[in-house]
């Protein structure tokens, strides 16, 4: 529809050195790197990088009902969540399967939501359609674009002083900037990792102010890398429309740095999420593939990864990391042993046996049921 709001493209793409990335990706309108991609990651993990995701899309809702009427149609629990402060969240099908994911920072009455930008425009067409009675007003918030910092050296005093902060937030909480906007402390894709929301008038000048203080310009491509090292999924990418939040690792709460609450109810899809829990155990689960740099080409995000020629798995991001060369994330079948050979496109692949999720928590459900069968 011609007034479905979009994310227009960076004006930093304009910046000398700036690639953008190929055609198709999920993160057009960015730039993909500024000519040496393994160094910003490693700038990322040993110094400190900036990134533009000013493809992000955000929502701005305000109202005093804003969070309870939030906390009745998704799956966190933020009905209380306390100013400057975060969290992850998700809207479920009837099934329990993903519809969207995003991360929500409340500062000052005004809840800030931002998701990818292909999955805004339904996103903020559904809150809308969902506001009913409550005293809640979600509006399109694309005059505000994120950056994110990443690395060790985010609290130098050089970067704190272009910040114009005294001291950086702790995880998902945030420190208004001078001049609107905040910055906020995320838990990945790696330990010291922050995005800022600033006016996107004023983008330019962040870039330049954080650059100046030393932050080495980094594209998508180090950020992807550094979430699939961190084995954070991407909506959209990683996931797909099968896709429960067991399987993507979203179960928890803020302290847990999930996205579902397992203490609240009264959300759509929470049978299949309390089912889960209780009874049973996702049929697949979220791990991270090594790949044959040696082949030719690279798989593509949605192909079968198989094993002796049966379909086990589907592909998620594909990167090439500085230190691993290329991995992935993949959603595979539970039972799928961590030593399996496995193809995905040209490429043998094997999963990573740390980012295999463990399964061996003591499930509610299950215990009474083996207690009145007389088990226990």
């Amino acid at each position: 529809m011609a007034d479905t709001p979009r994310v227009a493209p960076s004006p930093l793409l304009s910046t000398p050195g700036a690639v953008p990335p190929p055609e198709g990706s999920p993160d057009t309108g960015v730039a993909w790197h500024y000519g040496d991609p393994f160094a910003e990651q490693r700038a990322a993990t040993g110094s400190v990088a900036v990134v533009d995701r000013s493809h992000r899309f955000v929502i701005a809702i305000s109202g005093d009902e804003r969070l309870t009427w939030l906390h009745t149609i998704s799956s966190q629990h933020v009905e209380a969540l306390p100013d400057r402060t975060s969290a992850e969240n998700l809207v479920l099908d009837v099934n329990g399967r993903i519809e969207h994911h995003w991360v929500q920072t409340d500062v000052d009455g005004v809840t800030w939501i931002d998701t990818e930008t292909d999955r805004g425009p339904s996103l903020l067409s559904f809150l809308k359609k969902m506001v009913f009675w409550a005293k809640a007003e979600p509006r399109d918030g694309n005059d505000m674009a994120e950056l994110s910092l990443i690395g060790p050296d985010t609290n130098s005093p050089a970067v704190l002083a272009a910040l114009g902060i005294a001291e950086l937030p702790r995880t998902y909480e945030v420190v208004p900037l001078a001049g609107g906007g905040f910055v906020r402390r995320m838990p990945w894709p790696t330990t010291d990792s922050f995005d800022l929301l600033v006016p996107r008038a004023d983008l330019t000048r962040w870039w330049t102010a954080l650059t100046e203080a030393g932050a080495r310009p980094a594209g998508s491509w180090a950020f992807e890398a550094l979430r699939v090292a961190g084995h954070r999924p991407r909506i959209g990418v990683d996931t797909d429309e099968r896709t429960i939040p067991h399987e993507a690792g979203w179960i928890g709460g803020p302290a847990e740095h999930g996205a579902v609450h397992l203490d609240k109810g009264c959300y759509r899809g929470q049978e299949t999420v309390a089912r889960v829990h209780n009874l049973g155990k996702p049929p697949r689960h979220l791990v991270m593939l090594h790949l044959d740099g040696s082949a030719e080409g690279r798989p593509e995000v949605g192909e079968a990864v198989t094993a002796d020629g049966r379909t086990v798995g589907r592909l998620g991001t594909v990167v090439d990391h500085f230190e691993w060369g290329p991995v992935a994330l993949a959603l595979v079948k539970r039972t799928v042993p961590a030593d399996t050979a496995l193809v995905a496109g040209p490429c043998a692949a094997s999963i990573d046996a740390d980012s295999v999720p463990a399964h061996d928590e003591e499930q509610p459900g299950r215990e009474a049921v083996d207690r009145l069968r007389g088990r226990r």
